[in-house]
């Protein structure tokens, strides 16, 4: 007997409602559906609304270095009083911010880098593998490229400050080359000739269009039988066996799971169990490209600037920047603008007429880690937000787990490093 037809039978008649409907809370209603499980998905903003469709599209399985690394506190008059780097702080959110900077930066001692660097790969390292039921179960197979990704240094210098990343990728098992002017030249035409080094990690690939993926995928949870509620989630409650979601229309909804994936507003939901989590909105921005008049045969990363070109089906996305600011502040379409001054500089010929540009919100911890697992006494509650940059990346892996506690299964890695009592 299938292992599909007896999680059906286990599970017909539970039922569980997923917060949010970006790339990890539609890959945890596949994972759930497959199981057996009643799956209603609620987001008031809809489907893909958010960072899942406009990010850089990238898929990581050697990602595994923190943002807060050994030395950081250096970088911070950087962030306050640089307002055109790629990390920037504005002015009127410092103070609000600062307590969440602090932890970000006490992530960054050798300890806890190492240990976020261990829980990084193991999360991302399985994404390839924890992607294929989800893909084949929607047909979208064809949605993400394993094309490989190149990380250019623009100076000799920046590509010898990176080593010791790369070392620690390798420690971790990741597989690389390096490369040199004309290996980058044959690879990559478009780059310019003054780039002398750079990395090409094989198993890397891309999302060909963000957006249409993650609809992609929840067009086939919706016809396997999952129900969407636009509504607004403000409160959850665990009582007497289930969990009962509150929306702001005054209705409310009852299942025996909840999964909050709801991205960077998922602490606001918390608080109505008694939990805070310091869970930023960090802002980043694209570019996107319809017409760039240059072909890229892979992603490429560049160091220096800190931002992602990558090509898709409907152009070349520049993408990239970290922004802290009010949630209620005006995008600042200036840092997007940036992005095409930067890749033009390395990419001759670059056509950036007619760009949109979008701004969004990504869901950070200070540690880098994403929160994962079942609530403090409520085991019914489950957790998967948290993701940050790697949200596409982390999706497929993240899903599985939650698919398992559900499912009263050991989770398919050791999950001790992304529960929420790191913060309690």
């Amino acid at each position: 007997m299938s292992h599909s037809i007896v999680s059906s039978r286990i599970h017909e008649k539970q039922h569980v409602t997923v917060i949010g409907a970006g790339i990890v809370g539609v890959c945890c209603a596949i994972n759930l559906v497959r199981e057996g499980f009643h799956v209603t998905v609620i987001d008031k903003e809809g489907v893909a609304a958010g960072a899942s469709s406009g990010n850089a599209g990238a898929i990581s399985p050697g990602s595994c270095i923190p943002l807060s690394e050994p030395g950081g506190f250096k970088k911070v008059p950087k962030w306050l009083f640089h307002q055109d780097g790629p990390l920037v702080v504005q002015p009127t959110y410092a103070l609000q911010v600062m307590p969440w900077l602090v932890r970000f930066l006490k992530a960054g001692t050798r300890k806890q880098f190492q240990h976020a660097s261990t829980a990084l790969h193991r999360l991302h390292s399985r994404t390839h593998k924890c992607y294929r039921p989800i893909l084949e179960f929607a047909n979208a197979m064809h949605l993400i490229r394993r094309s490989g990704a190149l990380t250019a240094y623009e100076t000799s210098g920046a590509f010898e400050s990176s080593k010791s990343g790369w070392a620690l990728r390798a420690a971790h098992g990741v597989k690389y080359d390096v490369l040199g002017r004309n290996e980058i030249q044959e690879l990559v035409p478009a780059l310019d000739g003054r780039i002398q080094h750079a990395v090409l990690q094989h198993d890397h690939g891309y999302v060909v269009d963000p957006y249409t993926l993650v609809t992609t995928l929840f067009e086939a949870a919706y016809r396997a039988g999952t129900n969407y509620l636009r509504e607004k989630a403000v409160a959850i409650d665990s009582r007497d066996g289930e969990v009962c979601v509150r929306f702001e229309s005054g209705e409310s909804i009852r299942s025996n799971y909840v999964v909050v994936a709801a991205g960077a507003s998922s602490a606001e939901l918390l608080k109505s169990i008694g939990l805070k989590v310091p869970l930023e909105r960090q802002r980043g921005y694209h570019l996107h490209l319809p017409d760039a008049q240059i072909q890229l045969p892979l992603p490429v990363s560049f160091s220096s600037g800190k931002f992602y070109a990558t090509p898709m089906q409907t152009g070349i996305r520049l993408a990239g920047t970290v922004e802290f600011a009010r949630k209620t502040a005006p995008p600042n379409y200036a840092r997007a603008d940036a992005l095409a001054r930067l890749a033009s500089r390395w990419l001759p010929g670059l056509k950036t007429e007619g760009a949109s540009r979008w701004m969004g919100n990504r869901p950070c911890l200070p540690d880098s880690l994403p929160v994962i697992g079942a609530a403090p006494q409520h085991p019914r509650i489950l957790f998967a937000f948290g993701h940050g940059h790697n949200g596409m990346t982390s999706a497929s892996t993240t899903s599985r787990i939650i698919a398992d506690i559900a499912a009263n299964r050991p989770p398919c890695i050791d999950i001790s490093p992304y529960q929420i009592d790191r913060f309690l």
